[in-house]
């Protein structure tokens, strides 16, 4: 794993979103001022969850609906059944950083 900058923290606005360019992506999200980073991709079908609809600590998949815990990747409702990574992340001055995969390592 290596930690890698996705954003500034007054990047991602409370309560939002957003998609890193990073192959695959990972959503960050901002709960409260806390930050949390989930893979990207919703485990039904292939949707951006940085996409979704959050609600407090939930974002719902926009696609079909599937909801997913910010904090741990769990699934919370069909039709996903398959819980999403959750990547570690932590503040550094002024970035939020995230733990994720070098290449060719799996999650």
């Amino acid at each position: 794993m290596a930690w890698r900058r996705a954003c500034g923290r007054t990047d991602v606005d409370d309560g939002e979103a957003m998609q890193t360019e990073w192959e695959p992506p990972v959503a960050v999200f901002n709960v409260d001022r806390e930050f949390f980073a989930l893979a990207d991709t919703c485990t039904h079908d292939e949707s951006s969850l940085a996409d979704g609809y959050v609600d407090g600590d939930i974002v719902e998949c926009a696609w079909h609906f599937a909801k997913f815990s910010i904090r741990t990747g769990a699934v919370l409702s069909p039709p996903a059944t398959r819980p999403v990574c959750a990547y570690q992340v932590r503040i550094t001055g002024d970035d939020v950083m995230v733990d994720v995969p070098e290449s060719g390592e799996s999650a």
